[in-house]
Protein backbone atom coordinates (compact mmCIF):
# COMPACT_ATOMS: atom_id res chain seq x y z
CA UNK A 1 0.00 0.00 0.00
CA UNK A 2 2.86 2.66 0.86
CA UNK A 3 4.41 1.71 -2.58
CA UNK A 4 1.15 2.23 -4.71
CA UNK A 5 0.52 5.96 -2.14
CA UNK A 6 4.29 6.57 -3.20
CA UNK A 7 3.96 6.07 -7.29
CA UNK A 8 0.39 8.04 -6.73
CA UNK A 9 2.40 10.41 -5.13
CA UNK A 10 5.19 10.77 -7.61
CA UNK A 11 3.03 10.52 -10.40
CA UNK A 12 0.85 13.54 -9.76
CA UNK A 13 3.43 15.87 -9.35
CA UNK A 14 5.37 14.26 -12.80
CA UNK A 15 2.46 13.75 -15.28
CA UNK A 16 1.67 17.46 -15.52
CA UNK A 17 5.73 17.56 -16.77
CA UNK A 18 5.35 14.59 -18.54
CA UNK A 19 2.42 15.73 -21.10
CA UNK A 20 4.06 19.26 -21.38
CA UNK A 21 7.10 17.79 -22.60
CA UNK A 22 4.91 15.26 -25.17
CA UNK A 23 2.77 18.14 -25.78
CA UNK A 24 6.07 20.29 -26.43
CA UNK A 25 7.42 17.59 -29.11
CA UNK A 26 4.38 17.22 -30.90
CA UNK A 27 3.71 20.54 -31.33
CA UNK A 28 5.42 22.04 -34.56
CA UNK A 29 4.93 26.05 -34.14
CA UNK A 30 7.15 26.35 -30.97
CA UNK A 31 10.47 24.36 -31.93
CA UNK A 32 12.33 27.59 -32.45
CA UNK A 33 11.24 28.84 -29.28
CA UNK A 34 14.21 29.03 -26.34
CA UNK A 35 13.10 25.07 -24.42
CA UNK A 36 14.64 26.36 -21.00
CA UNK A 37 11.35 25.15 -19.19
CA UNK A 38 11.13 22.18 -20.93
CA UNK A 39 15.42 21.07 -20.63
CA UNK A 40 14.68 21.51 -16.64
CA UNK A 41 11.41 19.54 -16.71
CA UNK A 42 13.11 16.70 -18.91
CA UNK A 43 16.33 17.02 -16.23
CA UNK A 44 14.23 16.05 -13.26
CA UNK A 45 12.55 13.59 -14.96
CA UNK A 46 16.05 12.40 -15.90
CA UNK A 47 16.95 12.45 -12.69
CA UNK A 48 13.86 10.52 -11.04
CA UNK A 49 14.64 7.58 -9.35
CA UNK A 50 10.89 5.82 -10.12
CA UNK A 51 11.21 4.68 -14.12
CA UNK A 52 8.93 7.15 -16.32
CA UNK A 53 8.08 6.07 -19.79
CA UNK A 54 5.50 7.44 -22.41
CA UNK A 55 4.10 5.90 -25.27
CA UNK A 56 1.97 7.56 -27.89
CA UNK A 57 -1.33 5.87 -29.85
CA UNK A 58 0.74 3.89 -31.45
CA UNK A 59 2.98 2.23 -28.78
CA UNK A 60 5.93 4.11 -29.46
CA UNK A 61 8.06 5.26 -26.89
CA UNK A 62 8.41 9.09 -27.11
CA UNK A 63 9.80 9.35 -23.61
CA UNK A 64 11.79 7.02 -21.33
CA UNK A 65 14.34 8.26 -18.48
CA UNK A 66 17.62 6.82 -17.19
CA UNK A 67 15.70 4.41 -14.52
CA UNK A 68 13.51 3.10 -16.99
CA UNK A 69 16.21 2.11 -19.96
CA UNK A 70 18.32 0.72 -16.62
CA UNK A 71 15.47 -1.73 -15.63
CA UNK A 72 15.19 -2.94 -19.44
CA UNK A 73 11.83 -2.10 -20.32
CA UNK A 74 12.90 -0.09 -23.43
CA UNK A 75 14.64 -0.94 -26.31
CA UNK A 76 15.11 1.82 -28.67
CA UNK A 77 11.79 3.53 -29.32
CA UNK A 78 9.94 -0.07 -28.06
CA UNK A 79 7.96 -0.93 -24.83
CA UNK A 80 10.57 -4.55 -24.36
CA UNK A 81 7.55 -5.79 -21.44
CA UNK A 82 4.36 -7.46 -23.50
CA UNK A 83 2.63 -7.08 -20.21
CA UNK A 84 3.37 -3.05 -20.28
CA UNK A 85 1.57 -2.52 -23.74
CA UNK A 86 -1.43 -4.74 -22.29
CA UNK A 87 -1.77 -2.13 -19.53
CA UNK A 88 -1.21 1.01 -22.10
CA UNK A 89 -3.84 -0.62 -24.03
CA UNK A 90 -6.36 -1.48 -21.04
CA UNK A 91 -5.47 2.68 -19.56
CA UNK A 92 -6.49 3.91 -22.79
CA UNK A 93 -10.13 2.76 -22.44
CA UNK A 94 -10.23 2.76 -18.51
CA UNK A 95 -8.24 6.58 -18.03
CA UNK A 96 -5.58 4.56 -15.42
CA UNK A 97 -4.32 1.51 -13.84
CA UNK A 98 -1.73 0.30 -11.21
CA UNK A 99 -0.47 -3.47 -10.33
CA UNK A 100 2.57 -4.67 -10.06
CA UNK A 101 4.64 -6.44 -12.61
CA UNK A 102 7.38 -8.81 -12.89
CA UNK A 103 10.71 -8.46 -14.64
CA UNK A 104 12.51 -11.90 -15.99
CA UNK A 105 16.11 -11.92 -15.77
CA UNK A 106 16.96 -12.48 -18.89
CA UNK A 107 15.07 -8.84 -19.68
CA UNK A 108 17.58 -7.34 -16.97
CA UNK A 109 20.78 -9.63 -17.25
CA UNK A 110 20.76 -10.22 -13.35
CA UNK A 111 17.94 -11.61 -11.13
CA UNK A 112 14.01 -10.77 -11.60
CA UNK A 113 12.64 -7.89 -10.50
CA UNK A 114 9.29 -7.07 -9.23
CA UNK A 115 8.19 -3.16 -10.34
CA UNK A 116 5.03 -1.48 -9.29
CA UNK A 117 3.41 0.37 -11.96
CA UNK A 118 1.55 3.27 -12.26
CA UNK A 119 -0.32 4.19 -15.70
CA UNK A 120 -2.37 6.82 -16.70
CA UNK A 121 -3.93 8.36 -20.03
CA UNK A 122 -2.52 11.72 -20.90
CA UNK A 123 -4.78 12.80 -23.60
CA UNK A 124 -7.20 12.02 -25.93
CA UNK A 125 -5.60 10.65 -28.93
CA UNK A 126 -4.09 7.84 -26.51
CA UNK A 127 -0.64 9.30 -24.60
CA UNK A 128 0.08 6.70 -21.90
CA UNK A 129 2.59 7.88 -19.32
CA UNK A 130 3.97 4.81 -17.30
CA UNK A 131 5.81 5.02 -13.64
CA UNK A 132 8.22 2.41 -12.61
CA UNK A 133 9.06 1.42 -9.29
CA UNK A 134 11.80 -1.41 -8.24
CA UNK A 135 9.51 -3.02 -5.02
CA UNK A 136 11.24 -6.18 -4.55
CA UNK A 137 12.76 -5.61 -1.56
CA UNK A 138 9.46 -4.40 -0.58
CA UNK A 139 7.32 -7.31 -1.38
CA UNK A 140 10.17 -9.68 -0.28
CA UNK A 141 9.54 -8.08 3.38
CA UNK A 142 6.13 -8.37 3.32
CA UNK A 143 6.27 -12.17 1.96
CA UNK A 144 8.41 -12.90 4.92
CA UNK A 145 6.19 -10.95 7.74
CA UNK A 146 3.49 -13.23 5.88
CA UNK A 147 4.94 -16.33 6.45
CA UNK A 148 5.96 -15.34 9.84
CA UNK A 149 2.47 -14.95 11.10
CA UNK A 150 1.68 -18.16 9.55
CA UNK A 151 4.10 -19.88 10.98
CA UNK A 152 3.98 -18.74 14.62
CA UNK A 153 0.18 -19.57 14.43
CA UNK A 154 1.19 -22.82 13.45
CA UNK A 155 3.39 -23.26 15.82
CA UNK A 156 0.87 -21.74 18.62
CA UNK A 157 -2.13 -24.13 17.96
CA UNK A 158 0.12 -27.24 19.19
CA UNK A 159 1.04 -26.67 22.57
CA UNK A 160 -2.04 -24.41 23.13
CA UNK A 161 -4.00 -27.40 21.59
CA UNK A 162 -2.35 -30.01 24.26
CA UNK A 163 -3.01 -27.83 26.69
CA UNK A 164 -6.48 -27.62 26.59
CA UNK A 165 -6.74 -31.54 26.04
CA UNK A 166 -5.03 -32.38 28.91
CA UNK A 167 -6.83 -29.92 31.04
CA UNK A 168 -9.71 -31.52 29.81
CA UNK A 169 -8.13 -34.83 31.17
CA UNK A 170 -7.44 -33.83 33.98
CA UNK A 171 -10.93 -32.33 34.96
CA UNK A 172 -12.26 -36.43 34.57
CA UNK A 173 -9.69 -38.20 36.10
CA UNK A 174 -10.48 -36.02 39.58
CA UNK A 175 -10.82 -39.70 41.24
CA UNK A 176 -7.47 -40.89 39.24
CA UNK A 177 -4.03 -39.06 41.41
CA UNK A 178 -1.39 -41.18 39.04
CA UNK A 179 -3.91 -39.50 36.14
CA UNK A 180 -3.69 -36.10 37.34
CA UNK A 181 0.23 -36.65 37.91
CA UNK A 182 0.94 -37.76 35.00
CA UNK A 183 -1.53 -35.00 33.22
CA UNK A 184 -0.08 -32.53 35.36
CA UNK A 185 3.56 -33.27 34.51
CA UNK A 186 2.68 -33.03 30.54
CA UNK A 187 0.83 -29.57 31.02
CA UNK A 188 3.85 -28.46 32.43
CA UNK A 189 6.35 -29.39 29.35
CA UNK A 190 3.49 -28.01 26.92
CA UNK A 191 3.21 -24.87 29.00
CA UNK A 192 7.43 -24.44 29.30
CA UNK A 193 7.44 -25.32 25.44
CA UNK A 194 4.87 -22.75 24.89
CA UNK A 195 6.94 -20.12 26.87
CA UNK A 196 9.89 -21.30 25.09
CA UNK A 197 8.11 -20.37 21.83
CA UNK A 198 7.34 -16.78 22.65
CA UNK A 199 10.33 -15.77 24.34
CA UNK A 200 12.34 -16.66 21.43
CA UNK A 201 9.65 -15.45 19.09
CA UNK A 202 9.97 -11.77 20.72
CA UNK A 203 14.26 -11.95 20.82
CA UNK A 204 14.27 -13.10 17.05
CA UNK A 205 11.59 -10.32 16.19
CA UNK A 206 13.64 -7.76 18.49
CA UNK A 207 16.66 -8.73 16.33
CA UNK A 208 15.38 -8.75 13.29
CA UNK A 209 13.31 -5.18 13.88
CA UNK A 210 16.66 -2.71 13.33
CA UNK A 211 16.95 -1.69 16.58
CA UNK A 212 20.51 -0.59 17.20
CA UNK A 213 22.36 -2.86 19.39
CA UNK A 214 23.05 -2.21 23.54
CA UNK A 215 26.22 -0.46 24.34
CA UNK A 216 28.68 -3.12 23.23
CA UNK A 217 31.91 -4.26 25.81
CA UNK A 218 34.27 -6.11 25.67
CA UNK A 219 33.78 -9.46 26.53
CA UNK A 220 35.88 -12.74 27.09
CA UNK A 221 35.39 -15.61 24.73
CA UNK A 222 36.23 -18.18 27.87
CA UNK A 223 33.33 -16.48 29.83
CA UNK A 224 30.67 -16.95 27.06
CA UNK A 225 31.39 -20.30 26.74
CA UNK A 226 32.06 -21.23 30.75
CA UNK A 227 27.81 -19.27 30.83
CA UNK A 228 27.06 -21.37 27.93
CA UNK A 229 28.20 -24.81 29.13
CA UNK A 230 26.41 -23.78 32.97
CA UNK A 231 22.95 -23.31 30.84
CA UNK A 232 23.27 -26.42 29.11
CA UNK A 233 24.49 -28.87 31.67
CA UNK A 234 21.50 -30.16 33.16
CA UNK A 235 20.18 -31.87 29.13
CA UNK A 236 23.59 -32.96 28.63
CA UNK A 237 23.95 -34.95 32.23
CA UNK A 238 19.97 -36.15 31.57
CA UNK A 239 21.27 -37.90 28.71
CA UNK A 240 24.93 -38.71 30.15
CA UNK A 241 26.43 -36.54 27.35
CA UNK A 242 30.02 -35.30 28.01
CA UNK A 243 30.75 -31.32 27.11
CA UNK A 244 34.53 -31.13 26.13
CA UNK A 245 36.53 -27.40 26.14
CA UNK A 246 39.47 -27.26 23.83
CA UNK A 247 41.52 -24.62 21.87
CA UNK A 248 42.73 -21.04 23.20
CA UNK A 249 39.58 -19.00 24.85
CA UNK A 250 41.59 -16.15 26.11
CA UNK A 251 40.60 -14.15 22.68
CA UNK A 252 38.21 -10.92 23.85
CA UNK A 253 35.81 -9.85 21.40
CA UNK A 254 33.64 -6.80 21.50
CA UNK A 255 29.98 -7.40 21.84
CA UNK A 256 26.81 -7.73 23.91
CA UNK A 257 27.47 -10.51 26.43
CA UNK A 258 23.99 -11.96 26.66
CA UNK A 259 23.80 -11.98 23.65
CA UNK A 260 26.55 -13.95 22.76
CA UNK A 261 26.00 -15.99 25.31
CA UNK A 262 22.43 -16.68 24.01
CA UNK A 263 23.82 -17.95 20.23
CA UNK A 264 26.34 -20.48 21.51
CA UNK A 265 23.68 -21.24 23.92
CA UNK A 266 21.11 -22.18 21.17
CA UNK A 267 24.35 -24.02 19.11
CA UNK A 268 24.87 -26.69 22.41
CA UNK A 269 21.85 -26.92 22.95
CA UNK A 270 21.30 -28.54 19.30
CA UNK A 271 24.15 -30.59 19.62
CA UNK A 272 22.65 -32.36 23.06
CA UNK A 273 19.30 -32.28 21.57
CA UNK A 274 20.45 -34.51 18.00
CA UNK A 275 23.19 -36.62 20.22
CA UNK A 276 23.02 -39.96 21.60
CA UNK A 277 23.32 -40.66 24.60
CA UNK A 278 26.76 -41.70 26.27
CA UNK A 279 28.68 -38.96 23.38
CA UNK A 280 30.62 -35.98 23.31
CA UNK A 281 29.77 -32.57 22.25
CA UNK A 282 33.33 -30.33 22.52
CA UNK A 283 33.37 -26.67 22.25
CA UNK A 284 36.59 -25.24 20.56
CA UNK A 285 38.09 -21.56 20.65
CA UNK A 286 40.69 -20.10 18.26
CA UNK A 287 41.54 -16.83 16.46
CA UNK A 288 41.69 -16.51 13.04
CA UNK A 289 42.15 -13.32 10.84
CA UNK A 290 40.66 -11.08 12.71
CA UNK A 291 37.68 -13.29 14.41
CA UNK A 292 37.06 -14.83 17.27
CA UNK A 293 35.50 -18.60 16.36
CA UNK A 294 33.98 -20.62 18.38
CA UNK A 295 33.22 -24.42 17.54
CA UNK A 296 30.63 -26.37 18.53
CA UNK A 297 31.30 -30.23 17.70
CA UNK A 298 28.43 -33.19 18.07
CA UNK A 299 28.56 -36.52 17.55
CA UNK A 300 24.79 -36.52 16.04
CA UNK A 301 23.50 -38.33 12.56
CA UNK A 302 24.27 -35.29 10.80
CA UNK A 303 22.40 -33.16 8.30
CA UNK A 304 21.75 -33.64 4.73
CA UNK A 305 23.70 -31.08 2.11
CA UNK A 306 20.55 -30.46 0.52
CA UNK A 307 19.12 -29.01 4.31
CA UNK A 308 22.63 -27.33 5.07
CA UNK A 309 21.27 -23.65 3.08
CA UNK A 310 17.55 -23.43 5.39
CA UNK A 311 18.64 -24.81 8.38
CA UNK A 312 19.15 -21.27 9.43
CA UNK A 313 15.76 -20.39 8.25
CA UNK A 314 13.29 -19.40 10.65
CA UNK A 315 10.90 -22.55 12.05
CA UNK A 316 12.85 -24.78 9.17
CA UNK A 317 13.28 -28.17 10.76
CA UNK A 318 15.24 -30.89 9.12
CA UNK A 319 13.37 -33.53 10.84
CA UNK A 320 9.96 -32.14 12.15
CA UNK A 321 9.01 -35.42 13.96
CA UNK A 322 12.50 -35.39 16.47
CA UNK A 323 12.56 -31.63 16.36
CA UNK A 324 8.90 -32.10 18.23
CA UNK A 325 10.16 -34.75 20.03
CA UNK A 326 13.46 -32.95 21.38
CA UNK A 327 10.75 -29.57 21.54
CA UNK A 328 12.40 -27.60 18.97
CA UNK A 329 10.65 -24.88 17.00
CA UNK A 330 12.89 -24.37 14.39
CA UNK A 331 14.17 -20.83 15.58
CA UNK A 332 17.22 -21.16 17.61
CA UNK A 333 19.86 -21.38 14.75
CA UNK A 334 18.07 -18.50 13.17
CA UNK A 335 18.50 -16.40 16.37
CA UNK A 336 22.14 -17.49 16.23
CA UNK A 337 22.33 -16.26 12.65
CA UNK A 338 20.94 -12.82 13.47
CA UNK A 339 23.04 -12.51 16.49
CA UNK A 340 26.21 -13.20 14.90
CA UNK A 341 25.42 -11.03 11.80
CA UNK A 342 24.14 -8.05 14.04
CA UNK A 343 27.65 -8.22 15.60
CA UNK A 344 29.67 -8.09 12.19
CA UNK A 345 30.09 -11.90 12.23
CA UNK A 346 28.65 -15.20 11.03
CA UNK A 347 27.93 -18.74 11.73
CA UNK A 348 28.62 -21.43 9.53
CA UNK A 349 27.54 -25.14 9.45
CA UNK A 350 29.62 -28.61 8.42
CA UNK A 351 28.31 -31.49 8.47
CA UNK A 352 27.96 -35.13 7.03
CA UNK A 353 25.20 -37.64 7.95
CA UNK A 354 26.58 -39.87 10.41
CA UNK A 355 30.00 -38.45 11.22
CA UNK A 356 28.11 -35.69 13.43
CA UNK A 357 27.65 -31.37 12.52
CA UNK A 358 30.24 -28.64 13.46
CA UNK A 359 28.46 -25.41 14.10
CA UNK A 360 31.32 -22.39 13.89
CA UNK A 361 30.18 -19.16 15.60
CA UNK A 362 32.49 -15.84 14.11
CA UNK A 363 32.70 -12.58 16.11
CA UNK A 364 35.04 -9.91 15.34
CA UNK A 365 38.14 -9.35 17.92
CA UNK A 366 37.53 -6.70 19.79
CA UNK A 367 40.02 -3.64 18.92
CA UNK A 368 43.14 -2.90 20.72
CA UNK A 369 41.95 0.99 21.69
CA UNK A 370 38.84 -1.05 22.83
CA UNK A 371 40.77 -2.87 25.38
CA UNK A 372 42.67 0.06 26.88
CA UNK A 373 40.97 1.17 30.45
CA UNK A 374 38.65 3.83 30.23
CA UNK A 375 39.66 6.99 31.84
CA UNK A 376 37.77 8.19 35.24
CA UNK A 377 36.69 11.62 35.28
CA UNK A 378 36.59 12.68 38.81
CA UNK A 379 33.66 15.26 40.09
CA UNK A 380 34.06 17.48 42.79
Amino acid sequence: MEVILALAGVLAGVTLAVGWITLRRRSDDLQDEPLTGYDVARRVIDLMEPGAVVVDEQDAVILANAAARGLGVVRGRELAVPHLLRMAATVRRTGQRQEDVRLTAELLGAGPRTVGVHAIRLDSRGTVALLLLDVTESRRIEDVRRDFVANVSHELKTPVGALSLLAEATQGAADDPEAIRRFSARMVHEAQRLNRLVREVIDLTRLQGGEPLPSRDPVQVRSIIAEALDRTRLAADAKAIRLAVSGAADAVVLGVELQLVTALTNLLSNAVAYSDPGTTVAVAARSQSGFAEIAVIDQGQGIPAVDQDRIFERFYRVDPARASATGGNGLGLAIVKHIATNHGGGVRVYSQLGSGSTFTLRIPLAPERALEPRAVQEVS
